[in-house]
Parts: C-alpha cells; structure tokens; sequence
C-alpha cells in the first residue's frame, strides 16, 4: 500500500475525491493507495465471489461483491470481497442496489498481494469486526494458508488442505476447504 496524502484529511473531503485505480482507502486522516492485484489474488478473487454467490444469491441470503467502498466508523475501506447478507443490502427508491455502502459487510475477505502489509490488511479486518461484521479472512496465496478472524478477535490460521474454512452462520450451505481454495490457482492446459 501507498500512502498518497501527505497531510491528514477529513472523511468528507475523501469522499469528495475521484475514486482511483487501483482504489485508495482512507484510514486515519490519510489517503492509502492499495496495490494493483496480481493474477493469483484476481483468480482468488473471481473464484471465491462467484462461489459464495454461487450458494447465496438465488436464494437471497447474501451477496458478495469485489472491490466494494465501504464507510464505516470513520473509514472508506475496500475490501476485495465484501459480503452482505441480504436484508443489508442498500436499496434506492426503485429497487435497485445503491452505490454508496456506509455500513460494514457481514463477511469481509481479504486477499494479499506480493507487495501489500498484512498488517494493514488485518487492521481493516478488525476495524469491521469492531463495527458488527460477523467474520474476517485474510488469503495469503503466497503462503498457502488463510487466517481467520472473528469478532471474539481470536485468531485462527489454517493451511493443510483439508481444512475446512469457517463461514458465516448465515452462509453455512458454504463449504470449502484451503485445497479447493488454492486449487483454483492451478489452470489446466
């Protein structure tokens, strides 16, 4: 990540920026640019969105979108998979889904790039989770292993592919292991 703003700025006047690519986020007065994805987080990122949605949004039980602002508790974060569960969704006056989430997603994923600080990645995680997010993961392609966070803050990291990941409740039909998860990486020729 780079931080793009060299003195702290409001929330408000944040918002008010032209969005970026790849997206910048905002968090402690400061504007912090995230890395453009790789192809192992892009391939992680397509896969695992359309397998939650996949099981969830047919029957209107959540849905996961990528790359998704969302302001909350003073920041204007974007994680690369935000998951709501459907009764959250904002919805304008004809229906359609809204642009602008001020609210923390259900489920937040996160997907690290070569170059980005996990650190500042589970910082945002927790920051959701502060703020009524149900559950947080954070995918290291480069490690083979996802850490899972959840809102006790307790802190589980898995990487032997059968392990099976935990889901939100409301998404337990959900059933994926760290194998299938990284499997998604090898493309057959």
């Amino acid at each position: 990540m780079v931080q793009i703003s060299s003195k702290p700025m409001t929330l408000d006047e944040f918002l008010q920026l032209p969005e970026t690519k790849p997206a910048s986020e905002y968090i402690d007065g400061y504007v912090i640019q995230k890395p453009m994805p790789q192809g192992q987080h892009s391939r992680i990122q397509q896969k695992l969105t359309s397998a939650i949605n996949a099981v969830t949004e047919d029957s209107q039980i959540a849905l996961a979108l990528p790359e998704l602002r969302c302001t909350l508790g003073g920041r204007s974060i974007v994680p690369d998979i935000a998951v709501f569960q459907w009764s959250r969704l904002p919805i304008n006056e004809d229906g359609t889904i809204a642009n602008a989430f001020d609210a923390y997603p259900d489920w937040t994923i996160e997907i690290l790039s070569p170059e980005q600080s996990s650190t500042r990645v589970a910082s945002n995680i927790l920051h959701c989770l502060n703020h009524g997010c149900q559950l947080g993961w954070l995918i290291d392609p480069g490690e083979r292993l996802v850490q899972v966070y959840d809102p006790d803050k307790r802190l589980m990291s898995l990487e032997a592919p059968e392990d099976r990941l935990p889901v939100p409740a409301f998404a337990a039909a959900i059933e994926l292991t760290v194998g299938q998860l990284f499997g998604w990486l090898q493309i057959q020729m």
